[in-house]
């Protein structure tokens, strides 16, 4: 079966090799044809290759069988041939007041004076296996971690810490591994200095800044702020659901995924999964629920609660925050106006004299894709005032439309709720209730509707967006807390707007040559908070559940001005013989100074997935003899994911994030491999069999076997010093 783990012996009897068959000798032939690839034909690059065969990868059919019959997996960052991939910065390091997080993700570059510039870094989320197995050697100091598993057994392995006597033996236990994991989360800010070598790190620049978990939480001073109507929410002082008594104030970031540069030298920090920390369900009013929702859990495979023991309100995080790399005391803001959903994209357009417009994507099964158009208008692009423009305006929700149109629809009181009716899905064999705000609107949270009747009863109820979230007074102060409350609940309220559900937006970027939006939707899958619209998003063959996912072209105008938009696919993820590129998931997007598209992959591995390898970086070339095809750049550790691409100002450095290594199996322990069979097919459609050997966990970057990976970022540079991509 595809992907399978066999033993050694039963994977050469299913290839037809005798057990005293000679295992190099297979090998080499890849080992061979990865270090010859010819730069044949306009190449920009040797592409590394791929763990299966590919359109582009000079090999003919008989060539292919032989090359890829057996192949070895390296737990190592490979590069292109004339390329060298050097760490920067691992989990651990030192960084201001605390350290360079764990699962670092985006990235930014700005340039500053003298060969020197920035680099902000978004740390996402905590991998409990390797975060455990690590942490001692990484920070220095050991953590209680099976007391506390011990401890929490007889609980269930949660609790809800807010609520523990002060003299409870489980308090310190859960405050000391809650505060390590929430200092490894939220945004770093670190210096670079440019040598003849390369990119080094600068220790100690007044630059360097570290906001965390819990920023704010025991020195008041450094909290973060909020913009735009949401913040009339936190100052309200009876609301239905909790409040955290800090008004305006918020403590920290975390879920810090992925982000973006403005044209005036802010970076944009999306909050993805926050829902795993602190309770995303709210009130009418936007008000929080209890954090006794979203308990403490430590059972030695999760941690999730990390908000709960602070007393950490839901309705604060899953922002987009707003910070200035040269400011670093300065507060960083996190801005209502672009709305509060699990945000894993931003693009920013900021045209003078034109609205400033943002847009984002929330990355879940039947997650939207959004836009933010400003009330002012811009004037200097660069000036710093335009972060000004995030406090008033409007926030919008796209609807597609099968023959490739498309509006935005407003998310304000006015808006009409007529919500997409489960008959839709059973058209094309799906089982599909709508989710949206819990008709008992003294309820926080959300309840699935399971036919059209019950729909229709919600929509004779609840006519307008104004209807599901009331005004609660007349004055201007009421009219900010209804706007806030739609804002802080905008997935919800876009599902009842009636818009499209979406397979998993994950990064939006702007086509510097004309203005298009790019958006790459990892996967169309579902689960129990929705799916994808199987009538905007199919696979080759009509597929409504296509798990490798697309990137989209929308053409807007991107002035913000008209509802109305045109979309069409422009690549397809999937194996080469099913019609695909040959990555799957396709997550963070980047162009490059010469409009070519660069892509990285975020596949689980798992049944079906384990075929595409370890996580991998393309390149889609916008011009010349490869345009249209997917060039394979890099390809990351075992089980890592490479995340947050960007260049230097000369095109001479690409920086990647790489997360989570060795996330599945952990720390690799000696040489110890995974035998799996796959079934492949050349570029004449024959069917073949595939022997590869998988590493069981990861060392990276260390390469000492029993040694704990790390996260980290590394710039990969040609070893001529030329530009990244040559023609």
């Amino acid at each position: 079966m595809n992907g399978s783990a066999l033993n050694r012996r039963q994977l050469l009897q299913l290839l037809g090799i005798g057990a005293g068959s000679s295992a190099a000798a297979l090998l080499s032939p890849l080992l061979e044809a990865h270090s010859s690839t010819a730069a044949k034909g306009g190449l920009p690059f040797k592409p590394v290759r791929a763990p299966f065969p590919l359109t582009n990868d000079g090999l003919g059919a008989a060539e292919q069988r032989r090359v890829y019959q057996m192949i070895s997996v390296e737990d190592t960052l490979l590069v292109p041939e004339g390329y060298r991939a050097e760490v920067i910065a691992v989990w651990g390091d030192g960084l201001a007041a605390g350290r360079f997080g764990f699962n670092n993700d985006y990235l930014a570059f700005q340039s500053l004076p003298g060969d020197r510039a920035l680099l902000s870094v978004n740390f996402e989320y905590i991998s409990p296996q390797i975060w455990a197995a690590g942490y001692g050697e990484a920070v220095g100091t050991p953590l209680p971690l099976d007391a506390l598993k011990q401890a929490l057994a007889s609980r269930g392995g949660s609790v809800d810490g807010a609520s523990l006597a002060p003299d409870d033996p489980l308090r310190p236990l859960i405050e000391a591994v809650a505060q390590a994991a929430m200092a490894d989360l939220g945004i770093g800010v670190l210096e670079l200095e440019q040598a003849s070598a390369g990119w080094r790190r600068i220790h100690g620049s007044r630059y360097e800044r570290r906001i965390d978990g819990l920023t704010g939480f025991s020195q008041p001073e450094r909290a973060l702020r909020c913009s735009g109507p949401a913040a009339a929410v936190f100052r309200q002082g009876e609301p239905l659901g909790y409040r955290d008594g800090l008004g305006e104030r918020i403590i920290g970031t975390f879920a810090n995924c992925a982000g973006g540069n403005t044209p005036w030298g802010t970076v944009l920090s999306a909050e993805e999964n926050f829902q795993s920390q602190v309770s995303e369900a709210v009130h009418a009013d936007g008000s929080a629920s209890s954090p006794a929702a979203r308990p403490f859990r430590w059972d030695g495979t999760r941690l999730d609660g990390l908000g709960n023991p602070f007393g950490l309100a839901g309705n604060k995080y899953g922002w987009m925050v707003e910070l200035d790399p040269r400011e670093p005391n300065t507060a960083a803001v996190k801005h209502s106006l672009l709305g509060r959903f699990r945000h894993e994209a931003v693009a920013v357009v900021a045209r003078p004299g034109e609205p400033l417009v943002v847009y984002s994507g929330c990355d879940r099964h039947g997650g939207h894709v959004y836009r933010f158009v400003s009330e002012g208008l811009v004037g200097d692009p660069a000036d710093r005032t335009n972060s000004q423009l995030f406090g008033a305006g409007r926030l919008e929700v796209a609807r597609f439309n099968a023959d490739g149109s498309g509006s935005w629809i407003a998310l304000e009181p006015s808006t009409l709720v007529q919500p997409q009716a489960p008959s839709h899905y059973e058209r094309f064999g799906l089982s599909q209730p709508t989710l949206l705000p819990h008709s008992n609107r003294k309820l926080s949270g959300s309840e699935a509707l399971q036919s059209d009747a019950e729909v229709q009863s919600y929509g004779s109820r609840f006519r307008t967006l104004g209807d599901l979230y009331p005004l609660g007074g007349t004055d201007s102060e009421a009219q900010q807390r209804q706007q806030g409350a739609i804002l802080i609940d905008a997935h919800l309220a876009a599902n009842a707007a009636g818009a499209t559900a979406c397979p998993r937006p994950e990064d939006t970027d702007i086509d510097p040559t004309n203005g298009d939006l790019l958006i790459a939707f990892t996967a169309a899958g579902r689960d129990g908070g929705g799916c994808s619209d199987p009538a905007i998003f199919r696979g080759p063959k009509g597929e409504s559940l296509w798990p490798h996912g697309w990137v989209m072209r929308l053409s807007d105008g991107g002035s913000g001005r008209g509802s109305g938009f045109r979309w069409r696919m422009v690549a397809l993820g999937g194996l080469p013989w099913e019609g695909g590129l040959g990555f799957s998931h396709p997550d963070n997007l980047a162009f490059d100074p010469d409009g070519n598209l660069w892509l990285v992959s975020d596949h689980p591995g798992g049944e079906g997935l384990d075929v595409f390898g370890n996580n991998s970086c393309w390149v889609l070339p916008r011009t010349g003899a490869w345009a249209g095809q997917a060039l394979c750049f890099a390809i990351g550790p075992v089980e890592s994911e490479l995340c947050g691409p960007c260049f230097d100002s000369e095109f001479r450095t690409l920086f990647l994030a790489v997360q989570h290594p060795g996330e599945g199996h952990g720390v690799r322990q000696g040489k110890k491999v995974e035998g799996q069979s796959h079934s492949l097919v050349n570029r004449n459609g024959q069917r073949f069999e595939q022997l590869r050997w998988v590493p069981l966990g990861s060392n990276w970057p260390s390469g000492v076997p029993g040694r704990p990976p790390r996260p980290g970022v590394v710039a990969i540079r040609r070893l001529d010093g030329g530009r990244l991509m040559s023609g």
